[in-house]
């Protein structure tokens, strides 16, 4: 069964026309922006290890998710998406 992290960074990498990277780094690579998906449990920690001289967002795989990114404190070059890749907060790197 595939998770909701999967569907939702499968569905992001969809709409900027790449793949889902599966492997190490962010889960969605595209040419201008690294994008990491995250549940409630491990949205927290993303702003502490993202990494990138591209702009970076994190999107949460549900309304929630979103939500408390937005409210946590955290790096302010990081962007915040939800879970269909809209950006709710740009990334100012």
């Amino acid at each position: 069964m595939t998770s909701k992290h999967d569907v939702t960074a499968m569905r992001i990498a969809q709409k900027y026309g790449v793949e889902f990277n599966r492997g190490p780094g962010p889960d969605v690579i595209t040419p201008n922006m690294d994008i990491e998906v995250e549940t409630v449990e491990s949205v927290s920690d993303a702003f502490r290890y993202i990494r990138s001289w591209k702009p970076v967002y994190v999107a949460g795989v549900d309304d929630f998710t979103t939500r408390l990114a937005l409210l946590l404190p955290h790096d302010s070059k990081i962007g915040v998406m939800d879970q269909d890749g809209n950006i709710r907060r740009h990334s100012t790197r």
